[in-house]
This record gives C-alpha cells, structure tokens and sequence, in this order.
C-alpha cells in the first residue's frame, strides 16, 4: 500500500542535512525506509543492512523509492547440487 498523497515523503533529517553538506564522501545511512529526493541524484550513500554497509550512487530512476530496496538485508539461498556417489561405483566395478 503507497503513502497518501496529501502525506509528505518521509526522509530523516540526519540524510537531509548530509546531503547538503557532503559533496565526494559516502553518506552513511541506518535509515532504510526514508524516500529518495531529487536533491540526492549523483550523491553516494553506505545502506545499513542489518549487518554491513552497501555502497550505492543514486540515479534518476531510484527517484521515489526507500533506500531500503537497494540494499539487500537477506541473503539468497542457493541449493547445493547432490554428489554423484554411483559414478564412482561403477568405475570400481569397471576395472576390476
């Protein structure tokens, strides 16, 4: 569900103040569900996830989404594939 229109995107002041200030250095951020503004176009910014920091340059099409969508706090899982064991039986069985 999207905010109301009538509401103001919600962006902590910690950000906002930064982003005027810094120009070169990354912005360290613990706040995933603040909105990216125009004004933050070009800038970089270090996402907390939870565990590390992620590195990310904001472009014009993160324009309206939270910062919590480009950094990833979950990892994929990933099956492991099954060892073939009767590979190895039947080259035994082979050579004898």
């Amino acid at each position: 569900m999207t905010r109301s229109i009538w509401k103001i995107p919600f962006i902590d002041q910690y950000i906002y103040k930064k982003s005027v200030n810094n120009v070169l250095t990354y912005i360290t951020i613990k706040s995933r569900n603040s909105t990216i503004l125009k004004q933050f176009v070009g800038k970089k910014f270090k996402i907390y996830n939870g565990k590390k920091f992620t590195k990310t340059t904001i472009s014009n099409d993160m324009i309206g989404h939270k910062f919590g969508e480009f950094s990833l706090s979950k990892k994929r899982h990933i099956y492991k594939q099954k060892k073939k064991t009767w590979d190895k039986k039947l080259i035994l069985l082979f050579n004898v």
